[in-house]
């Protein structure tokens, strides 16, 4: 027979697990508009029954709270996270790809490069007809250093651009550290606490928080598994390890976490790069941290995209047989490529030093020279300069003697280095990053600005002045040890072609000439009657020839990617359009993915108002029924007690 009075413990029972139902519902309540909170249930089981005296067996003996746990979808969470990844990416690009569209904006309001570029070849035409008016001159002029300053204040935007994107990254890289040290924190208390025997359900959400937060800077993945002992697979020895990746690499394990560090680029990978870009390198190690790979995204890598991109229109090449060749004197190895994706030098868009990577292991090199055959250049050599050491030797007292030695970054007597560039070995100058970029702009508008100046130089240089004396160089290039450099531009001629011969990145050509620093030279500005319109002055003032020649630029003559002068604008502006749209469609695409995917983990472990209301009711009135169950023992403990047996 069971107890006489085991019903008051099964009703006691009763009161406090639908007390705990009630106080866990009120949590829920009281945290409906908490970020991050997941709601929050109470199991309930029945206790184990006991064997009793009778032929029924064993006898129910209540319920019990087995744990307070976490309403959550572990794969709902990883689609959210995928999703936001994404979303974050697109969402990025899009801002910053909207500023460039901004910047090459030609309306009734601003001024763009059409506007200034047809009424440059305006008053080109106002010359030929008031060719010996000084004021026409000058309008002409003004004019064209106009065009320059358009073509320097883009520069100067896009350049702002970039170097924004370069501080995100810094702010971005330190928020990945914080992060990472807060989940490692976070992870130890979760451990010390379930250890014990509790469930750590707040700091669980408060790590979700994080990894939704981090999610949408990187692709992020995570594994939780328990922790058991190494000798007998089967023991659990308590606590789990909660592992955290971003973009494939181990940010988080357990109570450890790595940090990610900026460094400043020694060398630029474009010519036109700002200072001091960062390169992204993990603390610990000094490894690159993959960004811009595949299977990366987020809103890092978007402004890495943003920064980097150059839509793969860096040079490319293969060392030419027995290319490698080592010039000891200068300490420098030499590495002399062919079968190049740029045939002009007005193309290159190379730094004077920078990085050359050749079957996957970078080199640092510090100038180059381009042979020039038939127009076209046909091969390029890089000085790989030897690295400066010191060496620490012991002289035969056992003394350390320290001195500095030149070591060769590539050993030409390394047989197995050389015969693997030799073989037709690719090489890459900097990196390729397949997006329309801040570089690629720079590049795209410096290639048309080179061939157009080259052009127009060429076809002036073969002219006369109203004073009979031979013909400038109309556009130079503002540089530091020249404010008004020519840019060798009588070695180009009226179709932008070189003359044969080797060039070096020490030459003045229009290698140096950028967006940046165009203008129109001095002596112009200050003298207009130096400007050609005719190449025989003694044939009477009024000759065009060469004006006539000029016209030819703005919309005869093809220039930039197969269009004419005046299509520049359109041209590269269809780009930045494209881009814009793309990146748009995707942004909305992956922004109404993440809403949906949310709703549906939301559905899960959000808290629902009028779901919970409805539950307070439902274990209230089970409370008043345990309650019930206490009062009706009491009546019976009354009657058994105080009236059984009594006459």
């Amino acid at each position: 027979m069971p107890s006489t009075f085991f019903g008051l413990n099964i009703g006691a029972s009763a009161l406090s697990a639908f007390q705990a139902s009630v106080t866990t519902t009120a949590n829920n309540v009281s945290n409906v508009k908490t970020k991050g909170y997941s709601r929050q249930t109470a199991t309930l089981a029945a206790t184990d029954p006991i064997r009793v005296t009778a032929k029924y067996g064993s006898v129910g003996t209540g319920v019990e709270v087995t744990q307070i746990s976490q309403e959550r979808n572990v794969f709902y969470d990883k689609k959210y996270w995928e999703s936001l990844c994404k979303h974050g990416l697109y969402d990025k690009k899009l801002y910053y790809a909207n500023q460039v569209q901004e910047l090459l904006k030609d309306d009734k309001t601003i001024n763009g490069f059409s506007s200034i570029f047809n009424t440059m070849f305006d008053n080109l035409d106002d010359i030929s007809k008031s060719n010996m008016d000084t004021t026409v001159r000058n309008q002409f002029i003004n004019q064209a250093q106009s065009l320059c300053t358009y073509f320097n204040n883009l520069s100067t935007s896009l350049t702002s651009i970039q170097e924004d994107c370069n501080e995100e990254v810094k702010s971005y890289v330190d928020n990945i550290n914080n992060i990472a040290q807060k989940i490692s924190i976070i992870n130890k208390e979760i451990n010390q606490i379930e250890m014990n025997g509790g469930r750590a359900n707040e700091l669980r959400d408060e790590r979700a928080v994080l990894i939704d937060e981090l999610a949408k800077i990187g692709s992020v993945s995570t594994l939780e598994t328990k922790i058991i002992n190494t000798n007998d697979p089967d023991v659990y020895l308590g606590g789990t390890n909660y592992m955290v990746k971003i973009n494939g690499q181990v940010l988080v394990d357990g109570n450890d976490y790595r940090e990610l560090e900026c460094v400043p680029r020694k060398y630029k990978l474009n010519q036109t790069d700002a200072e001091g870009l960062y390169d992204i390198v993990w603390k610990d190690l000094g490894t690159d941290f993959s960004v811009t790979t595949v299977n990366a995204s987020g809103e890092l890598k978007a402004l890495m995209l943003e920064r980097d991109g150059n839509n793969c229109e860096n040079l490319k090449g293969n060392v030419t047989s027995n290319g490698v060749v080592r010039d000891d004197a200068n300490h420098v190895t030499k590495i002399t490529l062919e079968n190049l994706s740029q045939d002009s030098i007005n193309d290159f868009f190379m730094d004077k030093s920078g990085v050359l990577n050749i079957s996957n292991i970078k080199y640092s090199y510090s100038g180059w020279s381009a042979e020039v055959e038939d127009g076209k250049v046909k091969t390029i050599t890089f000085n790989i300069p030897d690295e400066k050491k010191t060496i620490t030797t012991t002289d035969p007292s056992g003394n350390e003697v320290t001195s500095e030695e030149y070591v060769p970054q590539l050993l030409a007597t390394d047989a197995e280095a050389v015969d693997m560039m030799n073989l037709n070995a690719k090489a890459v100058n900097g990196l390729s990053i397949e997006t329309f970029g801040i570089p690629y702009y720079q590049q795209q508008a410096t290639e048309f600005v080179r061939t157009f100046t080259s052009m127009f130089n060429a076809m002036e240089l073969e002219g006369v002045d109203l004073d009979g004396n031979a013909a400038g160089t109309f556009f130079a290039a503002s540089l530091s040890v020249d404010s008004n450099s020519i840019c060798s531009s009588d070695k180009v001629n009226k179709e932008g072609v070189y003359a044969d011969g080797v060039y070096t990145s020490d030459d003045y050509t229009y290698y140096n000439m950028t967006i940046a620093n165009m203008k129109v030279h001095d002596e112009y500005i200050k003298n207009p009657r130096r400007f050609a319109t005719t190449d025989k002055i003694v044939d009477g003032p009024d000759r065009q020839e060469v004006v006539i020649e000029l016209k030819r630029l703005q919309s005869d003559i093809t220039l930039f990617r197969g269009e004419k002068g005046s299509a520049f604008l359109e041209t590269i502006l269809s780009d930045a359009a494209i881009e814009a749209q793309k990146t748009e469609v995707f942004n909305l695409n992956y922004m109404n993915l993440s809403n949906s995917i949310d709703i549906q983990r939301q559905s899960i472990s959000g808290v629902d108002e009028d779901e919970e209301a409805l539950n307070l009711i439902k274990f209230q009135n089970a409370y008043n029924l345990a309650a019930k169950v206490i009062s009706v023992m009491a009546e019976i403990y009354n009657k058994l007690i105080n009236e059984t047996g009594v006459v």
